[in-house]
C-alpha cells in the first residue's frame, strides 16, 4: 500500500500524477500548470521545476485552420519529455513537442521548443543552448556565494546569509 502524502509538495505530486503527469522519483515541482493534456508530459528522475513554469501540450493557433467546413476538429498536440537530473527555472514555457535531455539547466523565463541535448544550459526567448550544464554547476560549486545553509531553520539561515553578504540585520541599522 502506498504511503499517504505528508506535505504540500507530496500533495501536489499526487494531484499531478492523478491528472496523468508521469513523474520520476526525487522530483521537486512548484507548478501545477500542465495544460489540458497533462498525460502527455513525462518528467524523469530528480527533475526540479520552479514556480510559474507552464507545460503547454497543444498549440491553439490551429484554430485558424478551422473554417467550418474543413479541419473543424483538428488539434495540434505534442508530448513534452524532460530527462533525468534536470532543472527548469522560474516561469519557463515548454511548448508542444519539447524534449529536454538529461543533466540540463533551463534558465528562468526560457521558451523551450524542439530538442535540448543532454548536458546543456538552455536560455532565452527564443531559447538556445548557451553552454554545458556540467561546467555551469562546476562554476557554481567554486563560487564564494555557494554556501551550505539549506539545513538551517529559517531565522538561522537568514542570519547566516546576512553575515555572509555583509548585511546589517533589520532593527540594527543606526
Amino acid at each position: 500500500m502506498a504511503e499517504a502524502p505528508t506535505d504540500d509538495h507530496d500533495l501536489r505530486l499526487a494531484r499531478l500524477r492523478k491528472r496523468g503527469v508521469r513523474i520520476g522519483e526525487g522530483c521537486r515541482i512548484y507548478t501545477e500548470e500542465f495544460s489540458t493534456e497533462p498525460f502527455l508530459v513525462e518528467l524523469g528522475r530528480h527533475v526540479g521545476v520552479a514556480g510559474g513554469t507552464q507545460f503547454i501540450t497543444h498549440d491553439g493557433a490551429i484554430w485558424l485552420a478551422r473554417d467550418g467546413e474543413h479541419h473543424e476538429n483538428t488539434q495540434h498536440v505534442g508530448r513534452i519529455v524532460v530527462g533525468d537530473n534536470t532543472f527548469i527555472g522560474q516561469s519557463c514555457i515548454l511548448l508542444p513537442g519539447a524534449r529536454i535531455g538529461a543533466n540540463c539547466v533551463i534558465g528562468a523565463g526560457s521558451v523551450v521548443r524542439g530538442h535540448v541535448p543532454d548536458n546543456s544550459v538552455f536560455a532565452g526567448n527564443p531559447g538556445r543552448v548557451i553552454g554545458q550544464a556540467s561546467l555551469a554547476i562546476s562554476r557554481m560549486l567554486q563560487s564564494p556565494d555557494t554556501v551550505e545553509s539549506l539545513q538551517f531553520p529559517e531565522e538561522e539561515r537568514r542570519a547566516f546569509l546576512e553575515k555572509h553578504f555583509g548585511l546589517v540585520p533589520e532593527g540594527n541599522q543606526s
